[in-house]
């Protein structure tokens, strides 16, 4: 079923610090019903961290396949896991 809660955590590779990537992912997230967090990370990735919907999950995977205009996503490796419902709402850590 693609209407579960779920979890996903996606590390986001490529030219994605310092291009909006955080903020443009909160809007999605927040436009697609999401919760969790997202953060830079010390080596130049992003990490997102985020629960809903399964088919809402994967949009926002499918949105960070690009991105925001100044990005250049290489790869978004993506781990499914349960769902711990620990999240209220989507921030920027």
């Amino acid at each position: 079923m693609t209407d579960e809660l779920t979890r996903a955590n996606l590390i986001v590779l490529g030219r994605v610090q310092g291009v909006f990537f955080r903020a443009s992912t909160l809007e999605q997230a927040q436009q697609l019903g999401l919760v969790g967090w997202v953060k830079n990370l010390p080596e130049g990735s992003v990490e997102i961290v985020v629960e809903g919907r399964r088919h809402a999950i994967e949009e926002l995977v499918t949105w960070c396949r690009q991105g925001p205009p100044m990005a250049k996503v290489m790869d978004v490796l993506t781990r499914w896991e349960e769902a711990t419902e620990e999240f209220q709402t989507f921030r920027i850590e």
